[in-house]
């Protein structure tokens, strides 16, 4: 099974230089954590939405900047830039379960492209009934980004996908 994890950049920056996975701390740290976790039952692809370059792969080497989005505004300058939302759409037809971690507003702007397969979003109670009609996995916000009950809840469920 190929899963894809997806999240936003962070204003902590542990280097100047480095993989962008590795760059951020603060609420990147919990998504990391459990994208390590799950990598020992799946082939996992960690991305980005970075607010200087786009979405880009946790792989790929990058220098500290300056534009951390954290508004709507925000977001939507970086959707003009760099059209993370198609980009992202377009990416999660080559996986079978994308993992999203992001605020409310971006994820307004993630729901207006198609995403392929199933989705498991730990995000604002507003999108509660929008993912129930897709078919999706719905996990209430809990902490910086996943939380620990959503965490567990996140690696049973992917578990028995692979199992099954």
């Amino acid at each position: 099974m190929k899963i894809l994890v997806v999240t936003n950049d962070s204003t902590v920056f542990k280097h100047e230089e480095a993989k962008a996975e590795e760059m951020f701390g603060g609420r990147l740290t919990e998504v990391r954590n459990l994208k390590n976790r799950i990598s020992g039952v799946s082939d996992v692809e960690f991305s980005i939405i970075s607010g200087e370059h786009g979405l880009i792969s946790g792989d790929r080497t990058i220098k500290r900047y300056v534009d951390v989005p954290d508004t709507l505004s925000g977001y939507l300058r970086t959707q003009e830039k760099t059209r993370f939302s198609e980009a992202i759409s377009e990416l999660t037809r080559s996986y079978d379960v994308t993992l999203i971690f992001v605020p409310k507003e971006m994820m307004r702007i993630l729901l207006k492209n198609e995403l392929q397969g199933m989705v498991i979003a730990v995000t604002n109670a507003e999108f509660k009934e929008e993912f129930k009609r897709r078919g999706w996995y719905y996990l209430e916000r809990r902490g910086a980004r996943i939380g620990k009950e959503n965490f567990q809840t996140i690696y049973e469920i992917i578990f028995s996908f692979s199992v099954s």
